[in-house]
This record gives structure tokens, C-alpha cells and sequence, in this order.
């Protein structure tokens, strides 16, 4: 059998490019030592098309996987993002929704004791009468003097005498204990406003430390990732260079002649 029936053979029985490879070149050696120089040319030149085609396959492969793996890092790092943005957005929800919490019932307990405070002002804030003048209490004894001696006309006239003083007493008591009372309410609610101003300034420290976490939280996972892509991408350029160095073109070292038969 000669070379060019072993070649073919090797061709269809599906032999691996490198045992192909291998069988070119010692047929092209054979050809060359031999003296048959058209065969070794068309062997070399078969030889040179398969190492292009070979490498040229071997490169686009290297390429596509390593695309591959590149998309695969990013598409990994925006899932990451996604599941990062969930986790914090509904940490910042709960975090919202109990904080309106905390002030929903600080501000419910607080318009109840506000209430509660303002009906005892209400009740025990002194004079919690009126404080008639000796005028008006001498104006109420003459007419009920007068009265007595029935002098109704002038009793009336004292009356209304009487009448007008203590409603100017009345309102003068009225307007100072009403004035005393919002004295008192107005201290009762200044206390209640620095109780619900240091109910949101502990939120907003917390906002803040939350927002601060979540950016840490953030930049460790960039940086995770950028360390990730530089080493993926460090080991795909070591893998090209060694491409580069030893490609499937360069002609081989010691070939293996067929014994002859």
C-alpha cells in the first residue's frame, strides 16, 4: 500500500488532525527522501493548509470559550447586582415602613396624652374660680340690701351695675387663666415636639447608616467583581500568548518515518 492510500485511509477512518497531521509529514519526509518531490510539494502544501485551517479553528474556538467565559462573568455580576439591588431595597422598605411605625404611634400617644394633659390643666390650673373684687362684692350687698327694703328700682339699677363688673371680672379671670393654661400647654407640647425630634433625628442616623452600608456593601461587591475579571482575564491572556508561541503551523520537530514494507 502506498503513502497517499495510507493517507486517505487515515482520512476516512476519521483519524484524530494531529495523527493526520503526523501522517502528512512522514509521507512528505518519505516523498523528500525518496526522490518523488511533486508528491512531497502537494504533501507539504496539504501539510501547510491543514496546520492554517487547524490553528485558524483552534484560535476561533479559543476565542469563542473565551468570550464565553467572559459573557458568563458579566452576566453572573449583573445577576449579582440584581439580587443585590432586592435584598437592599427591601431592606430599605422595611426600614421605612417601620420607622412611619414609630412615629404613627409616638404621634397617636402623644395627641392622647396631649388631651389627657390639657383636660387636668383644665381642672387644676388656680383660680379655678373666679376672684370677685371688694367693689363688686359691696355692689352685691347693696342690692341685695335694697331688696330687702324694697327698693326695687334702685336694687335693679345695682344689679346691672353689679352685672356689668363681674362680667369684665369674669372675663378678665378667664382670659388670664386661659392664658396661663396655654402657657402650660404650650411647655407640654414643646416637650413632645423634642421627644418626636429625637424619635427622626435616631431614624435619620439610621437612614444614613443604612444608605452607608448598602454603599460599602456595594463597592465590595465591584471590587469583587473587578478582581474576578482581571484574574479570568490575566489566565486568558497567559492561554493566547502560549497560542501564539506554539502554534499548530510551525512544522514539526521529528517527524516519525513508516517503516517501509
Amino acid at each position: 500500500m502506498n503513502g497517499e492510500a495510507s493517507i486517505d485511509d487515515s482520512e476516512e477512518k476519521g483519524h484524530s488532525i494531529q495523527e493526520l497531521l503526523l501522517a502528512l509529514e512522514n509521507h512528505r519526509v518519505d516523498c523528500e527522501q525518496t526522490g518523488r518531490y511533486e508528491e512531497a510539494e502537494l504533501a507539504r502544501l496539504r501539510l501547510d493548509q491543514l496546520r492554517q485551517h487547524e490553528e485558524k479553528s483552534r484560535r476561533d474556538a479559543l476565542l469563542e470559550q473565551q468570550l464565553a467565559e467572559r459573557m458568563g462573568v458579566e452576566e453572573a455580576h449583573m445577576l449579582g447586582l440584581q439580587e443585590f439591588s432586592n435584598i437592599w431595597d427591601q431592606k430599605q422598605q422595611d426600614f421605612e415602613a417601620k420607622a412611619n411605625q414609630l412615629q404613627s404611634v409616638l404621634a397617636t400617644r402623644h395627641k392622647q396624652e396631649h388631651q389627657i394633659h390639657l383636660e387636668k390643666l383644665r381642672r387644676e390650673v388656680e383660680p379655678r374660680t373666679p376672684r370677685w373684687s371688694r367693689d363688686l362684692l359691696n355692689l352685691r350687698k347693696i342690692q341685695e340690701t335694697l331688696a330687702k327694703m324694697r327698693k326695687y328700682a334702685e336694687a335693679e339699677k345695682t344689679k346691672a351695675q353689679a352685672d356689668k363688673l363681674e362680667a369684665r371680672e369674669h372675663n378678665q379671670w378667664k382670659e388670664k387663666r386661659e392664658a396661663r393654661i396655654a402657657v402650660m400647654e404650650e411647655q407640654f407640647l414643646h416637650k413632645q415636639q423634642l421627644e418626636m425630634g429625637g424619635l427622626l433625628k435616631r431614624l435619620k442616623a439610621s437612614r444614613e447608616e443604612l444608605k452607608r452600608s448598602r454603599k460599602m456593601e456595594m463597592e465590595r461587591l465591584l471590587q469583587r467583581y473587578q478582581n474576578l475579571k482581571m484574574q479570568m482575564e490575566n489566565q486568558q491572556r497567559i492561554i493566547q500568548q502560549r497560542v501564539e508561541r506554539y502554534p499548530i503551523t510551525a512544522p514539526m520537530a521529528n517527524p516519525t518515518r513508516p517503516a517501509s514494507g
